[in-house]
């Protein structure tokens, strides 16, 4: 009945297929997801019992992009009914309404729900489909990048708090086909997904098999065990003086304003060089504080700091200061060791560096930590054939790094492509059979207003005494002065 079409941005289906005044393939129409939707509907349809167990999805629980939801974890309805939450059910879309949840694509179909129903986020938007559009379809439509990238600037609110609001969602227009179409265009559009997100694990797989191979290179590259018994061991502190920085008085706008003083901070130390500054301090908080300027060739190793940046190690390669989070580790000038070998063994025992760290709230690698770290030391000369041989196997994978990447960023292509093959009618061709998304459209919204109708005449006959009092013999008008008999 259809065939498959290329996947190609802007193409037409393989039938022959005519487009309406708008561009539309046959039977689609453009409608805003107001019509098609209830936009944050008051409730659900059925409200559980309070001893009924239903999902509970806080914005942690819905992948970015992907539009999968975690519902896993239930709670007893009855403990929760009254909190600020977002009560949804099963087949309604969630859209992440807040910076940068909306645009990292925190965007889902609600499933697995325990009883169909949940109560989640309030940075949700909920869509409850009135039957014209089906859910999924909606989701991979609100889930590409130009759709997003377009809610973002229409966002309102403070910076760190911007929303997409309710009324901008709800006369976003989206084109709508037919609903057997739809069901066409979705099974396709999981086919060829699945197959995108199969090569993207593969990828991700790949990616951390580099990782991997490049801490197994420097841990066997400065593992003594494996060399001959002429590799000596000694402390940081016998071959190095260790010392750290400081913070200039945060009140003082003369240690900082117009300063031209490069001052690092522990974050700049996840990259293996530094050679830029991003803060700055003056020369007179040089001179009457307790900051340490290094010169450049200095180790720097981090004390502590966010994530996982507590341990890094990095060169120095420009004059600068640091705040008190970086160590500066300054090789003696007549040590017989290179500073590049004692950066290798550093970064190589890192996860060992790292759970040196005492502290509670925030653990720190102190001074005298850094100044036992024991450091194996083989001959000069095999310390430069084990760095020329580290450097070239770096390189390579660098090498495979870069490709890993290049690849990541055409399955990312692939997938909008085929977003927009999708939405656009070229995914799959159309087929004349199916009732055209308009003559869908006019029925439902009949049927919305027979229903309407149906209930204003309940509510007026609940509300019309059901004995009107009678005057000399005459019903009284509405809204007559007649007096009526006491």
């Amino acid at each position: 009945m259809t065939t498959d079409s290329g996947v190609e941005p802007g193409g037409s289906g393989s039938g022959g297929d005519v487009a309406d005044a708008e561009g539309l393939p046959a039977g689609w129409v453009r409608v805003t997801i107001g019509e098609l939707c209830d936009v944050n509907p008051r409730g659900f349809d059925e409200e559980p019992g309070d001893d009924e167990l239903i999902s509970q999805v806080p914005m942690a629980s819905v992948e970015a992009e992907t539009g999968r939801i975690d519902a896993s974890t239930q709670v007893r309805y009855g403990d929760f009914k009254k909190k600020s939450l977002t009560s949804f059910q099963e087949d309604d879309v969630l859209f992440a309404k807040i910076t940068p949840c909306m645009e990292n694509g925190k965007i889902a179909k609600a499933r697995g729900l325990a009883g169909g129903r949940a109560l989640g986020s309030t940075e949700f938007h909920v869509l409850r489909s009135r039957g014209a559009v089906l859910p999924e379809y909606l989701m991979h439509f609100l889930l590409q990048r130009h759709v997003r990238r377009a809610a973002e600037h229409h966002m309102t609110g403070a910076v760190g708090q911007r929303r997409v609001p309710r009324p901008y969602l709800a006369e976003l227009e989206i084109p709508v086909p037919p609903l057997a179409e739809q069901h066409r265009i979705i099974a396709k559009l999981d086919e060829q997904l699945a197959n995108i997100e199969t090569g993207e694990v593969s990828l991700a797989d790949a990616s951390s098999r580099v990782v991997d191979f490049v801490t197994s290179l420097l841990a066997k590259a400065t593992d003594s065990s494996a060399e001959a018994s002429n590799w000596e061991t000694k402390t940081i502190a016998e071959m190095a003086t260790v010392s750290s920085g400081a913070t200039p008085l945060k009140g003082r706008s003369d240690y900082y304003d117009g300063g031209t003083v490069p001052w690092i901070t522990s974050s700049l130390l996840n990259a293996p060089f530094v050679d830029r500054a991003e803060k700055f301090i003056t020369d007179r908080a040089v001179a009457e504080t307790a900051v340490k300027e290094y010169p450049p060739g200095t180790l720097l190793l981090a004390m502590y700091g966010e994530g996982r940046t507590r341990g890094k190690c990095s060169e120095l390669r420009i004059r600068a200061t640091t705040n008190q989070a970086c160590a500066g580790i300054q090789l003696a000038a007549d040590y017989q060791c290179r500073k590049d070998w004692v950066k290798l063994v550093l970064e190589s025992r890192y996860e060992e560096n790292r759970a040196l760290a005492s502290g509670g709230v925030q653990p720190n690698l102190s001074l005298g930590l850094i100044k036992n770290i024991q450091i194996p030391l083989p001959p000069l000369t095999r310390q430069k054939e084990i760095l020329e041989q580290v450097a070239q196997r770096r390189t390579d994978a660098g090498k495979m790094s870069d490709v890993i990447e290049s690849v990541k960023i055409q399955a990312t292509e692939l997938r909008n492509a085929l977003l927009h093959a999708a939405f656009t009618g070229a995914l799959i061709s159309q087929d004349p059979v199916d009732e055209p998304a308009s003559v869908l459209l006019d029925r439902i919204r009949a049927e919305q207003t027979a229903a309407v109708k149906q209930t204003k005449r309940k509510r007026v006959s609940r509300t019309t005494s059901p004995a009107a009092p009678q005057t000399s013999g005459r019903p009284v008008p509405s809204g007559s002065q007649e007096a009526l008999p006491l």
